[in-house]
């Protein structure tokens, strides 16, 4: 059954236009910090204590700020988050001018997947500046059967198209090549070894 629903996605991979071949080494990763539902920050305001904590974005997008009330965060970058909250403390005459700094810990919005030859595959969070050997390991690390040097990184690209990497994840983890940093919507998967 797993045999199946795995070779379905690989096939249906290459059906939405995934190259043939994985090429070697993805270029960097798409920039996107912008927050969304279930993300985890810190803000923290310089000198003021009891304003500084950390919130998660509601499904609605917002947060709630102490003596501002509900401010929409979802789709800004942790700057424009800064700046939003800064402003809203001024605007309410709560300080005069506030120091606001805003520190993403977990990207709950913004997801990967990793299948085949690992412990659980599934679906993971993206934490800010994952890899895809940090990714590996949230899925509980490979099987004995797994064929780490062919480990493939299926990702959009600008156009929306996918295209396939191949990863050397084994070359990695013994220092001789570097790491790769994960993106929002990327999956991973490892093939078992061929006998």
């Amino acid at each position: 059954m797993m045999r199946t629903a795995l070779l379905a996605f690989v096939m249906s991979l290459a059906a939405c236009g995934a190259s043939s071949a994985p090429s070697e080494l993805p270029p960097p990763p798409q920039a996107d910090s912008s927050l969304g539902p279930g993300d985890l920050f810190q803000v923290r305001v310089y000198g003021e204590e009891e304003l500084s904590n950390r919130y998660r974005v509601a499904e609605d997008g917002t947060i709630d700020f102490p003596l501002v009330g509900r401010i929409e965060v979802a789709g800004l970058e942790p700057p424009a988050v800064s700046d939003l909250v800064a402003a809203r403390l001024r605007q309410g005459e709560i300080l005069l001018a506030p120091q606001v700094s805003v520190l993403v810990e977990e990207y709950n919005s913004k997801r990967i997947s990793v299948i085949g030859a690992v412990a659980q595959p599934g679906s993971f969070p993206m934490t800010n500046g994952m890899t895809v050997v940090e990714a590996i390991t949230s899925a509980g690390g490979f099987t004995n059967l797994a064929d780490q040097n062919g480990t493939v990184l299926t990702r959009r690209n600008e156009e929306g198209e996918l295209e396939r990497y191949r990863v050397p994840v084994k070359r990695i983890t013994e220092g001789r090549s570097s790491d790769v940093p994960m993106q929002n919507g990327d999956i991973i998967y490892v093939p078992e070894r061929v006998f």
